[in-house]
C-alpha cells in the first residue's frame, strides 16, 4: 500500500462548526491569543485559560465529523493513511481514521501543569480548578500553546519524508513549525493542496492545487486517488 500522508488545518474543522484559530480579525472565540493561548496567559489568569478551553471542549463534544473526515477515513481501505493535524479536536477519530497525529495535543484530555507527558482523559467537557494530577499540579487541557515545544513535530517530519502520496487540506501554512512539513516531502511525491485560498507555495515542486472547501476537495482528491489504483 502507498503511503498517504495528510496534514491538516483549521479549515476541515470549520465546516463542522468549529471557529478557526485565528479569525480575520486575530481573535479566537473573541479572544486575544495571547490571554487565553501561551504559559504566561496561565500564569497569570488561570481560571480565564481553564474557563476557555472548557468552552471550546463543549464545542468539541457537539460537533460532528463531516463529510472530508469521513472520505479520509474510507482512504484507508485502499491506503496506508497517515493523518496530521494542527487541530486539537477529534473529528478525525470520530470519522474513523485510526492513525492520527496531534501535533498540537487534543482538547479532549488534560495535562499535568508539572509535566506535560502526564496526561488523562476528561469525562464529560470540564476541567475543574482543583483538579491535580499524580504531581499535586493543576491539571490543564493537553494543548501546545504559544512558546511551547511541539513535542510530535520530530516524528511528523519522519512520516512527511516517507510519504509516497501528500494531501494539505484546510490550513493556512501560517503557524510554524507545523507550516515547514511541506518542505519534508520529496520533490517527487504527488502533493495535493485542498483550500478555498490556496496558500504561497511557489517553491514547492509537483503540486496540483484543488481551490475549494475541504467537503469538497476531499472528496475530488480521492477520486483521483482511486482512479489512479493500478
Amino acid at each position: 500500500m502507498k503511503k498517504l500522508v495528510v496534514l491538516t488545518g483549521a479549515g476541515i474543522s470549520a465546516e463542522s462548526g468549529l471557529k478557526t484559530f485565528r479569525d480575520s480579525d486575530g481573535l479566537w472565540e473573541g479572544y486575544n491569543i495571547e490571554d487565553v493561548a501561551t504559559p504566561q496567559a496561565w500564569r497569570k489568569n488561570p481560571e480565564l485559560v481553564q474557563q476557555f478551553y472548557n468552552e471550546r471542549r463543549k464545542t468539541v463534544l457537539e460537533a460532528q465529523p463531516n463529510a472530508a473526515h469521513f472520505a479520509l477515513a474510507a482512504l484507508e481501505k485502499d491506503f496506508d493513511v497517515i493523518i496530521i493535524t494542527q487541530n486539537i479536536d477529534d473529528l478525525h477519530e470520530g470519522a474513523g481514521s485510526t492513525n492520527v497525529v496531534h501535533l498540537h495535543g487534543i482538547i479532549t484530555r488534560s495535562q499535568s501543569s508539572k509535566n506535560p507527558n502526564l496526561t488523562y482523559p476528561i469525562e464529560g467537557w470540564e476541567i475543574k480548578m482543583g483538579e491535580v494530577c499524580e504531581l499535586g499540579s493543576q491539571l490543564r487541557a493537553h494543548v501546545v500553546w504559544f512558546g511551547e515545544t511541539v513535542p510530535m513535530i520530530e516524528k511528523a517530519v519522519e512520516i512527511c519524508a516517507e510519504a509516497d502520496l501528500f494531501m494539505l487540506v484546510g490550513t493556512s501554512l501560517a503557524v510554524y513549525p507545523a507550516a515547514g512539513l511541506l518542505n519534508y516531502v520529496s520533490d517527487e511525491v504527488p502533493k495535493y493542496i485542498v483550500d478555498p485560498k490556496i496558500p504561497a507555495i511557489s517553491s514547492v515542486k509537483n503540486c496540483i492545487k484543488i481551490e475549494e472547501k475541504a467537503t469538497v476537495g476531499v472528496l475530488k482528491v480521492a477520486e483521483i486517488l482511486l482512479s489512479s489504483q493500478p
